[in-house]
């Protein structure tokens, strides 16, 4: 009889257990992060079982908690990357948008632009032309300052986003170290909650940062960023920061405290998550297109003002330039101990990449290399005025005195789009005309013609007056007598600050002239230079005009952010599959909870109905014994 009491209150306490814990998934089954619990029972051996016995009742043998390490590893990788590219396609099509929209972008104000040089080329006298072409200018450098502050607000943002996320990273992993501590002090007794509560911020901080885990026998977890520095051990957590970019005090850099407790800087590689998303968003889509939009800025603004300075204005005086641009910009590292600093000016537009660079002076010498890939560059010169330093289409000049080991940041055109300005205010300033008006001897045998001028030294054609070329033979030219000087086919003849194309092959004897275009010319031969300036090939060497480069940029930008949506939704699939594995093994379903509630009440009360029998047996037998 004891032993029937002892079973059914064993089934009972058992039962009663199960019944608490279909009533503690019910109760959390919208709970993020609830793995569902269940209770496992074993028979209970009593120490007279035997041959012909009877069961000595039920245990309960744990409290089992429904989860899939392997499943959570997956979960935490598809976090980690779900974060980085909903950050990076997110700012990615907001910046196509920028680039690409007509409100916003470069399109109309650059096709307007060129509309107007060509009014100017129709009618090259006309004022109203010339205003136009002004104002258009004006447009077009307001549309670049205003693309350019726009990338701005962009990489501000990143800043601040850095900031606030690095703090809720950094609140995550205090939390997931806490946990851990309560873990491994509680051992197997742990609460399957508590793991939960761990797992839910490990997925909370995969997000942020990405993770990799590592089990302790303890029960904690080790939590590793994607690029292996520790976030996690055991009960202690590292702190994520930011510093200041040695090079622009402006950004910022993210940083790991270290084992001596300083700051140490990580790179964008070392981080997934949404932290890893704007840091890739900043470097490899941001930067190239900020810097891009600053070479064809910076390609835009020295094109036109060189074709400028090569003809004259209505006024018969050699054209000023049209717009103005900051120098490219040089920063110092701020752990420099030397005083040297860099004067800084485009020389090769052909040649520039607008790249960011990196200068090291060492051993004596200066050396370049790419900021993002560390790849050498050629650089050539030795830094003085008469020998600057060259490279990636800049020159620089030295000024002061560099400390081995000094660095550099060189942005070509970083500033460009920024700075660029309308400077030109005079439309009669317009430098429509030709310098020269050259004719042809009469008496020519040749067949050579005078093809297009320009102006060399604005100064030295202050002065010019009208010159005769006459070729000696073949090989041969004077200017009004002069000295003979060697000509080839192709070769402009060079005179007092200009220079002039001859078209053709002259004969021995042939005779040009060239007087300097007079005031108030309709001439527009240079009006036509202008105009035609975006088909002209001044980018890669001289191999890709203005007109396709800025379709590239567009397309480039707009590519990108396709790009990262794409991946994005072929993540988000990822992360569904992983979601509904994790669901299957570990989510609640209703309705399976409410049959084991029916199946565990039933067993409960027939548990209470053994109790009640084996009472009913006990006061019997004593009735019978006090009889």
């Amino acid at each position: 009889m004891s032993s029937m009491l002892s079973t059914g209150s064993s089934a009972l306490l058992a039962f009663q257990r199960a019944l608490n814990t279909v009533g503690h998934n019910v109760a959390n089954a919208s709970t993020p992060g609830y793995s569902r619990q269940r209770v496992d029972m074993q028979a209970r051996i009593g120490q007279n079982t035997g041959p012909g016995q009877f069961g000595a009742g039920v245990d309960v043998a744990r409290l089992q908690r429904l989860a899939d390490g392997l499943v959570l590893g997956r979960q935490l990788d598809s976090s980690g990357e779900m974060g980085r590219l909903q950050q990076l396609s997110g700012l990615a099509i907001r910046l196509d948008t920028v680039v690409s929209d007509s409100v916003s972008g470069l399109a109309l104000p650059w096709s307007e632009f060129f509309a107007a040089a060509e009014g100017v080329t129709a009618e090259p006298a006309s004022s109203a032309a010339r205003g136009a072409l002004l104002s258009a200018g004006t447009q077009l450098a307001t549309r670049w300052n205003q693309l350019d502050r726009q990338m701005g607000q962009l990489d501000s943002e990143v800043n601040d986003r850095l900031k606030a996320q690095v703090g809720t990273a950094n609140r995550l992993a205090g939390e997931v170290a806490r946990l851990n501590r309560d873990i491994a002090a509680a051992g197997p007794n742990a609460s399957p909650d508590m793991l939960d509560q761990r797992d839910l911020r490990l997925g909370e901080l995969a997000g942020l940062v990405g993770v990799e885990t590592v089990a302790q026998d303890d029960g904690s977890v080790n939590v590793f960023t994607t690029g292996g520095q520790a976030l996690v051990l055991g009960a202690r957590s590292m702190e994520l920061g930011t510093l200041p970019d040695p090079y622009r005090a402006d950004r910022l850099q993210l940083s790991l405290q270290g084992a001596t407790g300083q700051p140490m800087p990580l790179g964008g590689s070392a981080v997934s998550g949404e932290i890893g998303g704007l840091l890739e968003f900043r470097d490899r889509v941001l930067d190239p297109a900020r810097a891009e939009l600053g070479r064809l800025a910076a390609t835009f603004a020295e094109g036109f003002n060189a074709t400028q300075r090569a003809g004259v204005d209505y006024n018969g005086k050699p054209g000023a330039d049209m717009f103005e641009l900051p120098p490219p910009r040089v920063d110092r590292h701020a752990g420099n101990t030397g005083d040297a600093g860099f004067t800084s000016r485009i020389g090769d537009l052909g040649a520039l990449t607008g790249q960011d660079l990196v200068l090291r002076f060492d051993g004596g010498a200066w050396s370049a290399t790419r900021a993002d890939t560390g790849q050498p560059v050629p650089l050539s010169g030795s830094g003085t005025a008469g020998d600057p330093l060259k490279v990636g289409g800049v020159e620089l000049v030295v000024d002061g005195t560099p400390a081995s080991g000094d660095r550099f940041s060189l942005r070509p055109t970083a500033g460009a789009a920024a700075g660029l300005q309308m400077v030109l205010e005079d439309p009669y300033a317009i430098a429509a005309a030709a310098p020269l008006e050259a004719t042809a001897d009469a008496a020519n045998l040749g067949k050579a013609t005078p093809g297009a001028s320009r102006i060399t030294d604005p100064a030295a054609f202050a002065s010019a007056a009208t010159a005769t070329i006459e070729f000696i033979d073949a090989g041969q030219y004077t200017v009004n007598g002069g000295t003979p000087v060697a000509w080839q086919p192709g070769q402009p003849i060079r005179g007092e600050g200009w220079e002039l194309d001859i078209d053709g092959t002259p004969a021995p004897g042939d005779r040009f002239s060239a007087a300097p275009t007079p005031p108030r010319s309709a001439d527009n031969a240079n009006a036509r230079q202008l105009a035609g300036l975006d088909e002209l090939d001044l980018l890669a060497g001289g191999t890709l005009d203005l007109g396709t480069a800025l379709a590239q940029f567009t397309g480039k930008v707009g590519g990108e952010a396709r790009h990262s949506e794409l991946a994005l939704e072929a993540q988000t699939a990822i992360d569904t599959q992983v979601s509904a594995e994790r669901e299957s093994i570990s989510g609640v379903n209703l309705d399976e909870e409410a049959a084991n509630l029916l199946r565990y009440q039933q067993a409960y009360m027939a548990a209470a109905q053994v109790i009640a029998t084996a009472d009913t047996l006990f006061q019997t037998l004593l009735g019978a014994v006090r009889r």
